[in-house]
């Protein structure tokens, strides 16, 4: 197992990558959903200014830059938990293994954003997406945690 650390150095990278990776389907999904690329990523700032936020579909410094970086950070605390649970692993395991881990830990973020969050705090995207359109979003989530560590085995 990692250190923490390491874990935290490492989980800025990947959580960069499953950061990145989501919202791109975040915005995919919200545009085909929802008519606009940014309703998602906006509707997460609901944390800062409740419902309203779900109901922006403009890109704008109030909603989608703080929606972003919310969701930023969480990919980072996520990925700093699979980095410490699952890094040394990954970096020998097989790229099935190294996808299930991630998996996991996707479906973990996934269970405690609905299951064990208060609803002021829920992620907020649910709001302008579907529920497949969600299975993707934590799917990419997943992959983007994975896709570091299969792309560094490949070198």
């Amino acid at each position: 197992m990692k250190s923490w650390p390491e874990a935290l150095r490492d989980g800025v990278a990947t959580g960069a990558v499953a950061s990145v990776l989501s919202t791109v389907v975040l915005a995919l999904r919200g545009r085909r959903e929802s008519g606009s690329t940014y309703a998602p990523t906006n509707a997460i700032s609901h944390w800062l200014w409740g419902e309203r936020a779900a109901h922006q579909n403009r890109p704008s410094a109030r909603y989608t830059l703080p929606g972003y970086l919310i969701h930023h950070a969480s990919s980072m605390l996520w990925a700093t938990l699979y980095e410490k649970w699952f890094g040394r692993l990954a970096r020998r395991a097989p790229p099935a293994q190294v996808l299930g881990a991630a998996a996991a830990v996707s479906a973990l973020a996934c269970f405690v954003d609905y299951q064990l969050t208060p609803q002021r705090l829920h992620p907020g995207f649910e709001r302008r997406l579907s529920g497949p359109s969600l299975w993707l979003v934590y799917g990419a989530f997943g992959l983007g945690l994975a896709l570091p560590h299969l792309l560094r085995g490949r070198r």
